[in-house]
């Protein structure tokens, strides 16, 4: 059952999962999860049809009741499950993964995530086990629902005045498509704002470079002061600035505290995972800002942003989570919030770059992959390596490494969705940026013959 990950399950539909498994996931969940009402939505993939009447006739067959809401974004499922009291919610979405791929995120009570280690590794045993699906007094019943108008009230009282900037959008032919006109109107220069399955202009990963190509262009040929991407399923935004530059996603969590921690006054913790950059929360003490590093991925993000009672938190990925937002991720609402920002900005005469320039005192590799098979034993003599050369200032193992020194610091861990091993690092310095990552690359080619 290679599609059963950390955070979700997700493959190549028809390789890795098929019709079968929906099923019998959808016979599993009401179980699992202790109720008889499921709420379920989809993304617009050509195989998420199939994968919907599979899913259902499993809820129904196991007795429960679905409260189907259609195409959806997966923060609308996140905000159908907390805001209307559901026990158990599934989107099915490949979320940013190319065309061929699909998959489907599990919620429980207050849309807290159902990852590998509280829920879908069971199903997964279930299901390899050949546990028939339970059996059923009565067959259950398919509700239609329509949350939409709801969700896009929820998400408008947090819109301000964007009159004075001109923004450029790619919704990545994604599910965004549902909300971004009513959210933003028809004054920002649009591409790709239809809905399509297939992504025939790009795959909608922003973190790829070439997929954000072409909104860089359209930033630089229309003017724009921003331009927002979203990812397939809108949980997640990236941007890019006034000169057509990528911003990397980790240093919005600082730019979102002049909006919650200067505009409307909140103090509190603020969550990174442990790949963010050192500036973000240097950037955010002298706001009030106590920074709580964790794990990566929203299986983890969700559940310590409530278990801390956190303001918000981001990721690097693109994902911003909120505690106005039952502590789940929006992308639409992290991109309200982050336009916000930047229009007030521009009304002082500060541009996009200008205030990244402010926050970003580093030079930060990005994440580097390497393919290998000794993952555990690499980190383990990257990790020994250095510390044997110098002094750390900070350790942090609780997701890979992240060990810290004076004027550098690495993280080290391995993907929990892809055959890799991630590493990145970030320096007072390009050259000695470029140093650290050339030890690395020798040590791992040599020792465990990693591929890049």
């Amino acid at each position: 059952m290679g599609a059963f990950h950390a955070y979700d399950i997700r493959g190549v539909y028809n390789a890795d999962f098929d019709k079968d498994t929906a099923y019998k996931v959808g016979c599993f969940i009401p179980g699992l999860l202790g109720t008889d009402k499921v709420l379920v939505g989809r993304d617009c993939r050509e195989s998420s049809d199939e994968i919907h009447d599979y899913l259902i006739k499993g809820i129904t067959d196991a007795g429960a009741d679905v409260y189907d809401i259609g195409l959806s974004t997966t923060p609308m499922v996140y905000f159908g499950t907390a805001n209307y009291g559901f026990k158990a919610s599934v989107q099915i979405t490949a979320s940013h993964n190319p065309a061929r791929y699909n998959g489907m995120k599990v919620s429980s009570e207050n849309a807290l995530p159902v990852g590998l280690d509280n829920g879908l590794g069971q199903i997964r045993d279930w299901i390899e086990e050949g546990r028939p699906c339970p059996a059923a007094e009565r067959k259950g019943a398919v509700h239609r629902m329509d949350i939409h108008k709801d969700y896009l009230e929820f998400l408008l009282r947090f819109r301000q005045d964007y009159s004075g900037l001109k923004i450029a959008m790619d919704v990545s032919n994604g599910m965004a498509a549902l909300y971004v006109k009513e959210i933003f109107g028809d004054a920002p220069a649009y591409i790709y704002d239809t809905m399509d399955g297939r992504f025939p202009n790009h795959e909608p990963n922003p973190l790829i470079p070439a997929n954000v190509a072409d909104l860089k262009r359209l930033v630089v040929n229309t003017g724009a002061d921003v331009g927002v991407i979203y990812d397939g399923d809108a949980d997640r935004v990236m941007f890019v600035d006034e000169n057509g530059r990528f911003v990397s996603p980790d240093l919005m969590i600082a730019v979102l505290g002049h909006w919650f921690l200067e505009e409307k006054g909140l103090k509190g913790t603020v969550l990174q995972d442990i790949r963010s950059s050192k500036a973000v929360g240097e950037y955010l003490a002298p706001m009030g800002a106590v920074m709580e590093t964790w794990k990566v991925g929203r299986a983890f993000a969700a559940r310590k942003l409530r278990e801390i009672d956190g303001v918000y938190g981001g990721e690097l990925a693109g994902h911003y989570y909120f505690r106005d937002f039952f502590y789940s991720d929006s992308g639409l609402l992290a991109s309200i919030l982050i336009l916000n920002v930047i229009a007030k900005m521009k009304k002082n005469g500060v541009t996009l770059s200008g205030l990244i320039s402010r926050i970003e005192k580093y030079r930060n590799s990005g994440e580097i992959n390497f393919k290998l098979e000794d993952k555990r034993g690499a980190m383990d003599a990257v990790r020994d390596y250095f510390m044997k050369e110098e002094k750390a200032t900070a350790y942090m193992d609780f997701d890979g490494y992240r060990v810290e020194f004076p004027q550098w610091w690495f993280n080290i861990r391995p993907s929990n969705t892809e055959p890799y091993l991630r590493f990145i690092c970030e320096a007072s310095s390009q050259e000695l940026l470029d140093e650290k990552v050339r030890k690395v690359k020798d040590l791992l080619s040599r020792e465990f013959a990693a591929e890049l």
